[in-house]
C-alpha cells in the first residue's frame, strides 16, 4: 500500500499537492493571458476545439470536469468575443455544435507559447528526463482513473493539450 491511512498528512498528500500545483498554474496562465482577454478555463475550450472540431457544451464538461451552468457561462462569453460558433446539428436538432471562428482560430495560434512560458517557469529547476517521467507518471495514474471511473463518466480523450513533449 503505497498510501498508510494512519500517517496520512493532508499538506503530504497527492491530492492536495495536485490540486495547489493546478490552481497556481491556472492563476499564472490566467495572468498570462489577460492581454488576450481570455482566461486559463476558457483557454482549455479553444484548445479542445482547435482539435475537436465540432464538439458539443457536454463533451467539454466531461472532459473538462466543469458544470453545465459554468460551461455555458464560458461559452456565451466566448460567442461573445466572436471566438466561438454554436450551430445546430443537422443530424439532431437538439445537439449544438460548437467550433472556433476565424477569430478563435487566429487566436488560437497564440495560446500554445503563452502556456509554455507559463508551464516552464513552473518546470524550472527540472531535467528534461525528470519532466518526460513526470508526464509518464501522471499518464498512468490517468489510466487507472479512467479504469475506475463509471463508464459513463470516463473521458477516454486525452486530459488536456500537449503544450510540449
Amino acid at each position: 500500500m503505497l498510501v498508510d491511512p494512519q500517517n496520512w498528512v493532508m499538506e503530504d498528500s497527492l491530492g492536495y499537492l495536485l490540486s495547489r500545483v493546478r490552481g497556481y498554474v491556472m492563476q499564472a496562465l490566467d495572468d498570462e493571458l489577460a492581454d488576450l482577454d481570455i482566461t486559463a478555463a476558457q483557454w482549455v475550450i479553444i484548445m479542445k476545439l482547435s482539435v475537436e472540431s465540432q464538439s458539443t457544451a457536454a463533451g467539454l464538461c466531461k472532459q473538462s470536469g466543469y458544470d453545465t451552468g459554468s460551461m455555458t457561462r464560458m461559452l456565451d462569453r466566448l460567442e461573445d468575443k466572436g471566438l466561438i460558433l454554436r450551430e445546430r446539428s443537422p443530424d439532431d436538432r437538439r445537439v449544438l455544435k460548437l467550433a472556433l471562428t476565424e477569430s478563435g482560430l487566429r487566436l488560437r495560434e497564440q495560446l500554445p507559447e503563452r502556456a509554455a512560458r507559463v508551464i516552464n517557469a513552473h518546470l524550472e529547476g527540472f531535467s528534461a528526463e525528470e519532466f518526460v517521467l513526470l508526464k509518464s507518471l501522471l499518464r498512468r495514474m490517468l489510466d487507472n482513473a479512467l479504469r475506475l471511473a463509471p463508464h459513463d463518466q470516463a473521458d477516454t480523450s486525452p486530459s488536456s493539450v500537449e503544450v510540449s513533449k
